[in-house]
């Protein structure tokens, strides 16, 4: 099997994994009898797992072990704890599998691209097409579930004739209520079983041995360097609109799913529960096409003016969830969007850091935005979006969706404000 070819079905297999269990699971806990508060906990494991990540396991991993055998062993391990999710039904056995999935799904991340990065022959040009296996898993994830979230009674009660009316019918029968909230189960029986595939493919990567820390480098106080790069006006606003775009874009994934799958009738879009995921992955499909335009839209609109599109574009979603539930069309299409905000915004700052800070930096403030993006801000929306949908937006076990969706609607239109007003960055390098 060719390198790259091996790189791009291990990307596909790690991202798999995650988007396997994260769409419906903010639908699953509240079925449990978890609390708002206990279902935060949960919640919060990734964002916590990516925080200590960023300052301890990623440094720990890369520096210590070989990075396929720590692939095959957290994935072993973090396998078969995702695996624990779908079998118990009681707080703690549940947080206490998720966390240890997490601390060491988390990271995964960082580790298969450094595998990626040390056997490729030019990494300039072949790691985004390598990368890309990441976004085509997370896609390839959704679909399994039109096939498995199916009311199989109604199926053959429909007694249907050939493979085309059969698939049809499956098609047409995906599970509601709480019938579907009883069969999210499986969405971390697949997580599982991708997991220990990937352990197990990861003893067919080719060796990586661990980096040695250079002496006097300093990397252990690195997270002090990149504090330092706040007091750069610029620097300071992008940070703060990437925590409140990183909390409306975790907005998204604690509420959508909840949002297609209810009943038209209180509010909501009435999907059938194996199209959910499928109708979600819209979104990164839409990000894999955008990615292609990005450095056009930055030549045409700037750093500025994209990001703050970027931004735009949950507001816009939010505003169509909240004014036009019962459009379908409209709701579908918008899913869109969520690809062209992950792009337009988190992309580019990623770019945009990339681009505007001196070399020894860069990896400071790479990190200084990813604690944002994937720790604090996931973190605060994981402890405020269940207790917004249960308790402050729930009357008579009916969600009043739209002023809900409105929050995340009014915190983008407030950061697309801050970003055009206040985001000056210099001509030069700060």
């Amino acid at each position: 099997m060719p390198m790259k070819f091996r790189l791009f079905i291990m990307m596909v297999l790690e991202f798999f994994i995650w988007g396997a269990w994260l769409p419906l699971i903010f639908g699953y806990l509240p079925s449990l009898k978890f609390s708002p508060w206990e279902q935060s906990l949960i919640l919060n494991a990734f964002p916590v797992a990516a925080i200590v990540g960023m300052f301890f396991s990623n440094q720990f991993a890369d520096r210590n072990f070989a990075a396929e055998k720590f692939l095959a062993f957290s994935h072993l391990i973090g396998g078969l704890a995702i695996l624990g999710c779908a079998y118990y039904h009681q707080f703690w056995p549940f947080f206490g599998l998720m966390l240890v999935h997490c601390l060491l799904y988390v990271p995964t991340i960082s580790i298969t691209n450094s595998i990626a990065f040390a056997n490729m022959k030019d990494a300039q040009n072949e790691f985004g097409i390598v990368r890309m296996g990441g976004t085509i898993g997370w896609i390839l994830a959704a679909w399994p579930f039109t096939f498995i979230l199916v009311d199989w009674a109604a199926v053959t009660k429909a007694n249907p004739q050939g493979i085309v009316d059969w698939v049809g019918t499956v098609l047409h029968n995906g599970l509601k209520g709480a019938d579907l909230q009883d069969a999210t189960k499986w969405t971390f029986i697949v997580a599982g079983i991708a997991s220990l595939t990937l352990a197990v493919f990861s003893l067919s990567l080719p060796h990586t041995p661990p980096k040695k820390a250079e002496a006097g480098s300093g990397k252990s106080l690195a997270w002090l360097e990149a504090v330092k790069l706040l007091k750069h006006p610029f620097v300071l606003v992008l940070w703060v609109v990437t925590f409140m775009d990183a909390f409306v874009h975790n907005c998204y994934f604690n509420w959508t799913g909840t949002f297609l799958s209810a009943d038209p009738g209180a509010g909501g879009v009435g999907i059938p529960g194996n199209w959910i995921m499928p109708v979600m992955s819209i979104g990164q499909i839409a990000e894999i096409v955008t990615m292609v335009f990005l450095g056009l839209t930055l030549k045409t609109l700037g750093w500025k003016w994209t990001m703050v599109v970027g931004v735009l574009g949950h507001a816009l979603r939010f505003a169509i969830y909240a004014f036009y539930p019962q459009e379908h069309s409209f709701i579908i299409v918008v899913q869109v969007v969520h690809g062209i905000c992950y792009a337009f915004f988190f992309a580019t700052v990623y770019i945009f850091v990339d681009e505007f800070f001196p070399k020894d930096a860069r990896s400071s403030a790479q990190g200084l935005f990813n604690v944002m993006i994937l720790g604090v801000g996931a973190l605060v929306a994981n402890s405020v979006c269940p207790y917004l949908l249960q308790e402050v937006f729930t009357k008579d076990k009916v969600i009043d969706f739209r002023n809900l969706f409105l929050v995340p609607c009014f915190v983008s239109l407030v950061a697309a404000t801050l970003l055009a007003v206040c985001f000056n960055p210099p001509k030069k390098s700060a």
